[in-house]
């Protein structure tokens, strides 16, 4: 396995060793469809590490499309009160929770998504942890590729997105909706089809690496993106688990768990989603592909840029510097391009 070789045996772990009879299994609770990319080659993967790596001690069940019951703005809470042992979800499907967080999805900031999740990583572990995420053990943080706007209707040139309803997949995907023009929509990712059908929205923001898994070129023909080493947006994820069910380990699996979790783990979940971003392209091939270039792009940059001077304010109100927690996370992306 791929997990197995890049994590396991670089940590010094047997890779191929008699399996025993599981003594812990692990629940592992996410909102996506089993046939999106982070279940098949993220999470299946790093079940088979980690059972391969534990001599089959560790069981890993993994439940995908919200299956143990709740909505996808709940799954934090739920691996805080145990009802799962590990989640994989989005901070910003809690709005107005993870404050600090949400620098790192400030509009035409990455670069380069992979350098991003261990800059994320790296704040997760120095500062987040403690401040933002107390509630439950965050064991890999990451964000995802390049975001794209998919619409109905083709989207050109700024003016064009003016008025239309568009899915935006956090609080700060919204504002930046509103900012550009558009009429924000919130709504679940496994929503995203049925609400297009009804005419609800327009469109939606996704990167490629999803839009296979919800069929989305079937449903619209348009497809923006941007000539631009800056994404227009990017959405943090993080995979975090129950204290006690960490805690409550056998000292030998917590630290076959320890040696799957952190910044190995974030980048490779990164680095999943960057790699399945060329086939959702593909897929979409027929369709219209509009590529921003030049003055066009810095029109929507500009056009983006009183969402900061917002999201200081918010930060102010909220006790931390935002402008300094800016500071913070440009320099830990840039110190991770080169790592």
């Amino acid at each position: 396995m791929r997990m197995l070789r890049l994590l396991g045996c670089m940590a010094g772990l047997w890779c191929f060793a008699p399996a025993f009879a599981a003594e812990v299994t692990l629940k592992v609770h996410h909102f996506l469809p089993a046939s999106a990319p982070l279940h098949q080659k993220f999470l299946e993967e790093w079940e088979g590490a980690l059972e391969n790596a534990s001599n089959g001690r560790i069981d890993v069940e993994i439940y995908s499309g919200m299956s143990l019951g709740g909505k996808p703005g709940e799954l934090f809470d739920q691996a805080a009160s145990g009802l799962a042992d590990i989640v994989l979800t989005v901070p910003g499907y809690s709005p107005g929770r993870f404050k600090r967080s949400e620098v790192f999805e400030l509009p035409f900031l990455m670069e380069d998504s992979v350098a991003t999740s261990k800059a994320f990583w790296d704040l997760i572990e120095s500062e987040l942890q403690e401040v933002e995420y107390p509630d439950a053990k965050v064991l890999a943080a990451w964000v995802h590729g390049p975001g794209v706007v998919h619409t109905r209707k083709p989207v050109q040139q700024l003016e064009d997105i003016s008025g239309m309803l568009i899915r935006g997949p956090t609080r700060l995907a919204t504002e930046l909706l509103r900012e550009l023009g558009a009429k924000p929509v919130a709504t679940p990712l496994p929503a995203i089809p049925e609400n297009l059908k009804g005419g609800n929205i327009n469109g939606t923001l996704l990167p490629w690496e999803v839009t296979p898994s919800i069929k989305l070129a079937e449903l619209v023909e348009h497809h923006l993106e941007f000539d631009d080493k800056r994404a227009m947006y990017t959405t943090t994820f993080v995979m975090a688990m129950n204290w006690d069910a960490y805690r409550n380990l056998p000292a030998d699996l917590r630290q076959v768990l320890d040696n799957f979790s952190g910044k190995g783990l974030s980048a490779f979940a990164a680095e999943v989603m960057a790699g399945a971003d060329a086939y959702g392209r593909l897929v979409a091939s027929d369709n219209n592909l509009t590529l921003l270039k030049g003055p066009e792009v810095q029109r929507w940059i500009v056009q983006a840029q009183p969402l900061y001077n917002r999201w200081f304010a918010y930060a102010n109100e909220n006790g931390f510097d935002g402008s300094a927690m800016l500071g913070k996370a440009r320099e830990l992306i840039q110190y991770n391009r080169w790592r």
